[in-house]
């Protein structure tokens, strides 16, 4: 190995991080979707109760099969966020979802998705949290100038969503797999959109791919 090549490997690297990392913004559109319960929510009801109890960790709604989606304003679909089953819970003013499906259409009609077994979403849709087999997948894409992104894929069984802050973070072990080859394991990730910095914990792993070489 020449001497270049620990400085070519860390560059390598800083180019992995970036284009994995630029995918994890637009899931946090997704959380803007899913605030549309709120109309639900907010909905007036025919009735008031006499004597207002004590809130228990029942759910006061519930949703079934449903579907959110958020169009821009040239018409064109930006978000969905569907769900198998959605349940309120009024003390805890909370959303919990079963199966939550996100798909998110970039600018320039990239898509991610993300799905996990079971999602958690606050009073505010400031914060979404993915439980059990959360994966998070941007597909590969071609820009006008014929310059190909990898498909990216983000792994864990919990990812916490910060939309407020552009904040992405698991306490749970964590893989990222770029393209056909890139893939880093962790015990841990915290991602912040605003400094562009993505730290690993734990036990950090990765494999790096050699470039193909050019015809």
């Amino acid at each position: 190995m020449s001497t270049a090549a620990p400085v070519s490997l860390v560059l390598r690297v800083r180019r992995v991080w970036d284009r994995l990392a630029v995918y994890l913004p637009l899931l946090l559109m997704g959380v803007m979707a899913m605030t549309t319960y709120w109309l639900v929510r907010n909905t007036p009801t025919m009735g008031e109760p006499e004597l207002e109890a004590a809130p228990r960790h029942v759910p006061d709604y519930f949703m079934r099969d449903f579907s959110v989606k958020v169009f821009g304003e040239n018409g064109k679909l930006k978000s969905e966020m569907m769900g198998i089953e959605g349940r309120h819970y009024p003390d805890t003013d909370t959303l919990e979802i079963d199966q939550p499906r996100i798909r998110i259409v970039g600018a320039e009609g990239r898509i991610t998705t993300a799905v996990a077994a079971r999602g958690l979403i606050n009073a505010d849709g400031s914060e979404a949290q993915l439980f059990d087999k959360a994966v998070v997948v941007r597909e590969a894409s071609t820009d006008a100038q014929g310059v190909v992104t990898p498909r990216s894929e983000l792994q864990s069984d919990f990812l916490h969503l910060f939309a407020n802050t552009e904040q992405v973070r698991s306490h749970l072990p964590v893989v990222l797999v770029r393209g056909a080859g890139d893939r880093f394991t962790a015990d841990g990730m915290d991602y912040d959109n605003l400094d562009r910095l993505m730290q690993l914990t734990g036990r950090v792993r990765g494999t790096l791919q050699p470039p193909k070489e050019k015809k």
